[in-house]
């Protein structure tokens, strides 16, 4: 791919495609194939209205996404196209479409099944379930056969994803696209990119969980046929139980109706919100010691108030929503079962820090929870709720939905900053920080689903009140992604200070269980004589271990050790983004080595663990992110706590 604009030509199609996004061209220099009628208004050497189309160029990615959506895969046309509409360098949209592991720049069937490879799927069968698929469809099916990180359906491992372009998409296919839900779930109605309201979406999507190679076959054949997704409830054992907070909604309220929400205590805490004030709010939020769910746990209150103090304009509030740590479901869950807590905490939490437009960037794999979300917006803004009149309060906030496209190192807050503004999801150097110059260089407060939804409940109860659930320094209730060798995977609210016994005691602990990975991909494992470790950020970190985003991932002794930690070493390998050497280098070395001991133990291994030791810590000093400086955590502590290749 060149830096200049060649001579190859979209198709109808793709043209079709990006104008239905970006709105008809309008100069010769926008299409460069135009008709005789635009040419006629200008000619090729003159670029009219370069500026706007450059102040567009966080439409990069919906573009990409519009085009894949539509035919499948991203020519060398169609990109020259869209750079042409946005006046963005060829090579740096290359750049972009080629960073994201669900487009692809080369020519593939319209059909591609994506089949999870990741931890918890691996510890349920996942590679026979690959062997099974890819025997049945070869070359020439007319499927591309994919073998994808977490798909974000541990709890139903293993579990594929079908996605096909151009496929028409209204209310008879939402019912068959993985949906089960009144505004369809993956082949109904979707959001379209740029505004967040509900639109036909010209393709169609199927979840098939857990998975066989013929159920995964049928589906690719007709997602459309393909059996309906289970309520979001089923992912939540205790769905229905009194005593929960987060999750008290799920199971009980219809999720595409704004009725049903606020009948159930819906929209009372904005009200609340309003009746303190921008100030008040972030009192409350500091005072019930909130921090964030995302696995950081840095203190929300005091990164809302930096957002809100700082003197540029204007300021913004994103949401991320692109939960990729392997292992980690519940934000799926949340916004499937209850998604206008999330429209309303978002409300929320622009208010208190000063900003009039939310983004809510959303996972790509994530079909079911589009639309609902779509849904949520559009009725928020219909009925008062969003908009230029929040409640007649004389607040001004929308909310914009972004879908990502594949990579886990946009769950990092600057990457996911990179990403909707047009460019590769790779991290910035800190400082400035985000609340000083995030989302398009102005002051920007980032915060993930769960951390969100926990201000619903500080702004009902009462910060004193909800300080009283769980511990002195992690206050509030948990939510925690079980999966594994377990009878009864899902999500599990507790509050903090449950131990870990208590949680898997909850969920059906194996008896003959031989670890559990806390904290997902990047987190550690721990012994199954270690019951007593108590679910804090606190407890955890004097274990040795950390909680991360809440993953809870049992291990008995069926399940083979060295290919899970296997699989964790390519997954960071593929997901690193490249751009600084320790990651880059260090995640290919430590699968390398991986690989050599994967047979070997005792003495023959020693000095391949000697060199991971060695890359492992020059990843964790080096790298510029958290992707890298944890990318040794859950081999060190196998090694280490497991006596794992001994």
């Amino acid at each position: 791919m060149d830096l200049h604009f060649g001579d190859s030509k979209p198709t109808d199609e793709e043209r079709e495609a990006v104008d239905a996004l970006l709105g008809p061209p309008g100069s010769a220099w926008e299409t460069a194939f135009g008709d005789a009628a635009v040419r006629s208004d200008a000619d090729l050497r003159w670029a009219r209205g370069g500026r706007a189309a450059r102040e567009r160029r966080d439409l990069l990615l919906p573009g990409l996404h519009a085009v894949n959506d539509r035919v499948g895969w991203i020519s060398e046309g169609a990109l020259d196209y869209l750079c042409r509409r946005l006046t963005v360098p060829p090579a740096e949209a290359y750049g972009v479409a080629t960073f994201y592991s669900m487009f692809s720049v080369k020519p593939r069937p319209a059909t591609v099944l994506h089949v999870c490879t990741d931890v918890a799927c691996t510890a349920k069968g996942s590679d026979e379930l690959c062997a099974g698929v890819e025997g049945r469809l070869g070359p020439g099916s007319g499927v591309s056969v994919e073998r994808s990180p977490c798909l974000g359906l541990c709890e139903r491992a293993p579990a594929a994803l079908v996605v096909r372009a151009g496929a028409a998409s209204g209310p008879d296919a939402a019912a068959g696209g993985g949906s089960g839900a009144a505004v369809g779930g993956g082949s109904g109605a979707a959001v379209g990119a740029g505004h967040g309201s509900v639109a036909e979406k010209p393709y169609a999507t199927a979840v098939i969980a857990p998975a066989t190679p013929e159920a995964a076959v049928l589906a690719a054949s007709a997602p459309e046929a393909a059996e309906p997704e289970p309520a979001a409830s089923l992912a939540v054992p205790q769905a229905g139980q009194p005593g929960l907070t987060l999750l008290r909604r799920i199971g009980v309220v219809d999720p595409a109706s704004l009725d049903d929400y606020r009948s159930h205590g819906g929209y009372t805490a904005l009200r609340r919100a309003f009746e303190l004030g921008p100030a008040g709010v972030i009192r409350e939020v500091t005072d019930a010691g909130l921090v964030g769910r995302g696995g950081a746990a840095f203190p929300t209150g005091v990164k809302w108030k930096a957002t809100a103090s700082q003197p540029d304009h204007p300021h913004y509030l994103v949401c991320n929503a692109d939960e990729s740590e392997p292992g980690t479901f519940k934000d799926r869950v949340l916004m499937e079962g209850d998604p206008y807590s999330l429209i309303e905490a978002m409300t929320i939490a622009g208010y208190a820090v000063g900003a009039h437009k939310g983004y809510l960037y959303l996972r790509g794999e994530y079909p079911r929870a589009l639309p609902l979300l779509g849904n949520a917006i559009e009725q928020a803004r219909a009925r008062g709720l969003l908009g230029d009149d929040v409640l007649g309060q004389g607040y001004a906030f929308d909310i914009e939905i972004r879908r990502g496209a594949g990579a886990y190192i946009c769950g990092e807050e600057t990457a996911l900053f990179n990403s909707i503004e047009g460019y590769r999801g790779e991290p910035r150097s800190k400082p400035p920080f985000p609340v000083e110059k995030g989302l398009f260089g102005k002051p920007t407060a980032e915060n993930n689903v769960e951390t969100l939804v926990n201000v619903l409940p500080i702004l009902t109860m009462g910060a004193e009140a909800y300080a009283a659930i769980g511990t002195e320094k992690s206050t509030g209730p948990k939510l925690f992604c079980v999966s594994g060798s377990v009878e009864r995977p899902g999500i599990y609210e507790l509050p903090f200070g449950a131990t870990l016994g208590e949680l898997l005691g909850l969920a059906g602990k194996p008896e003959n269980l031989r670890a559990v990975l806390l904290g997902g991909a990047a987190g550690g494992f721990v012994r199954a004589d270690e019951m007593d470790i108590p679910l804090t950020f606190e407890g955890t970190r004097a274990a040795g271990t950390t909680l991360g985003s809440g993953v809870v991932l049992a291990i008995d002794d069926t399940v083979p050790l060295p290919r899970i930690l296997l699989r964790i070493a390519e997954f960071f390998r593929d997901e690193s983004c490249g751009q600084c050497v320790p990651c880059r280098v260090g995640t290919v070395r430590q699968e390398e080595a991986l690989h050599r001991i994967a047979e070997r133990t005792g003495a023959a291994a020693a000095g391949d663990i000697a060199l991971l030791r060695e890359v492992g810590r020059a990843m964790r000093d080096a790298s510029i992110c958290g992707l890298g400086q944890t990318a040794w955590n859950a081999v060190e502590s196998a090694i280490d706590r497991l006596g794992a290749y001994e």
